[in-house]
């Protein structure tokens, strides 16, 4: 499984962004996805999860309310539309796949909030 992760940029606090994740290999619709975040000097930490077949979502309490993750199983493609962003936000956004008892994540895109 091959992820690739796009949309990250430069944006002023309260703004918005729309992050994507493509993928490739296996059957997209049967492993569950997952962003996570890595800001400078912190460890990475999970911020949001989507069920393979879309219907379960779950947030990390400090995003909740603000971003929507999503899928598209035809276009084998996740997104996480990013709102009300602060600068605590600032970080590296990994794309990860869970496929089977295995672990897949992309490149990682910059988003950087400024206040």
């Amino acid at each position: 499984v091959q992820l690739v992760e796009s949309g990250g940029g430069l944006v002023q606090a309260g703004g918005s962004l729309r992050l994507s994740c493509a993928a490739s290999g296996g059957t997209f619709s049967s492993y569950g996805m997952n962003w996570f975040r890595q800001a400078p000097g912190k460890e990475r930490e999970f911020v949001a999860a989507i069920s393979g077949n879309g219907g379960s979502k779950y947030y990390a309490e400090s995003v909740k309310g603000r971003f929507t993750i999503s899928r598209d199983n035809a276009k084998n493609t996740m997104s996480l539309q990013m709102s009300s962003l602060k600068p605590e936000d600032t970080a590296v956004y990994y794309c990860n796949a869970e496929v089977s008892i295995n672990r897949y994540w992309g490149q990682g895109t910059q988003v950087t909030v400024s206040s």
